[in-house]
């Protein structure tokens, strides 16, 4: 093999560890899954109170970029799967719900969690979004979602103050104060 050939075979090689690493990197490395502890209440805002309330759940599944409390990337890579015993007409007089939920993609290995399937039934109207918790983190609310058939979703999705900043503009009016640490 003469050196030339050498060159390309090195480069190519690197390239593609270096493709397969980022791939464990984006998919894999950093997801945990969560126990119903780490995760804590899964809470809806009351339409009373306006203030988030725990609801009833059973089965949660749920993942998350947190190792011993540090976050490992992003505020919005919660993912969480549970049962909802409480009806969706219960849910709705109860909650509030909220109009502009998009469920971003979970990993792939996290398969209760389809986003695309989610996000369908609302488009249909035949799953319904609540808040769950605004401000969660700067920028960032918790939205739950359920089915008629009482499975519940739960992840994090940017609010109008999160759009804002993270694309460089000023907060709208109406948001909280910007943490000095974002």
């Amino acid at each position: 093999m003469n050196a030339t050939r050498l060159a390309i075979v090195a480069i190519l090689g690197s390239a593609l560890f270096g493709g397969v690493l980022m791939y464990y990197q984006l998919v894999y490395a950093g997801y945990a899954e969560l126990t119903l502890d780490q995760v804590g209440e899964i809470q809806l805002v009351s339409v009373v109170t306006g203030e988030p309330e725990p609801i009833l759940l059973e089965n949660l599944k749920a993942i998350d970029t947190v190792e011993e409390g540090v976050r490992l990337s992003g505020a919005i890579s919660f993912r969480a799967c549970f049962d909802v015993p409480q009806s969706q007409a219960m849910l709705t007089e109860t909650y509030e719900i909220m109009d502009e939920a998009v469920p971003l993609n979970a990993p792939s290995w996290f398969d209760c969690f389809d986003a695309r399937e989610i996000g369908q039934t609302l488009e249909n109207d035949a799953a319904i979004a609540f808040m769950s918790q605004p401000n969660i983190s700067y920028g960032v609310d918790r939205v739950v979602a359920v089915l008629p058939d009482g499975r519940g979703f739960a992840w994090h999705q940017l609010n109008a103050c999160g759009e804002a900043v993270f694309e460089g503009d000023t907060a709208p009016d109406g948001c909280p104060e910007l943490p000095e640490d974002a």
